[in-house]
């Protein structure tokens, strides 16, 4: 794609776009929670063809007119915002931190498939509440670590109460007390 039109889009998101991420409870996921992307642009729905034009250019996404009278463009597939995001990250000026973040996210996206990394994700995830002054948001990284607490997925560690190892996965560096520490 033409920079002059990546420079032209990358401002279209810092001025009427959205980066956001949520944190989603599905009882289908092995942890109960997903992490939901999306990068949207929003319009007038009289200015509409703005938005088919950009999903002509990225071949992606939906767009959906609300009540409101304001259209937007969304894209949720993680793979494609991460594709978007790259090709607009040199030309974004407002965003930037936005898009720093998103990108770290959704690099390691495809890795979380333990608690550990989950509960690191969701942590940055919950860095875009304060990048967005998001206010709504109800479910954060606290919620999700104490649905896995309570599930049995993550225990505190006796000798650090603020450190979380997996169950199971670091029981064998846990401390047991020998008979001689017993007195």
């Amino acid at each position: 794609m033409d920079a002059t039109i990546l420079a032209y889009i990358a401002g279209f998101l810092d001025g009427d776009g959205s980066i956001f991420f949520q944190l989603v409870r599905r009882k289908d996921y092995c942890f109960g929670f997903q992490i939901r992307t999306s990068l949207a642009f929003y319009q007038k729905t009289e200015n509409e063809r703005i938005l088919l034009w950009l999903k002509q250019q990225f071949t992606s996404g939906y767009i959906r007119r609300r009540k409101t009278g304001i259209s937007d463009y969304m894209i949720v597939e993680p793979g494609e915002v991460r594709r978007i995001l790259e090709l607009l990250q040199p030309y974004v000026r407002l965003k930037k931190e936005h898009v720093g973040l998103s990108l770290e996210i959704l690099r390691k996206l495809p890795q979380a498939d333990d608690v550990a990394e989950l509960v690191s994700l969701c942590h940055l995830v919950d860095r875009f509440r304060e990048i967005n002054y998001s206010k709504k948001r109800t479910i954060t990284s606290t919620v999700v670590v104490d649905f896995l607490k309570s599930h049995g997925y993550l225990a505190p560690v006796e000798t650090d109460p603020i450190q979380e190892r997996v169950v199971g996965h670091l029981a064998a560096n846990t401390p047991v007390a020998s008979a001689a520490s017993r007195g």
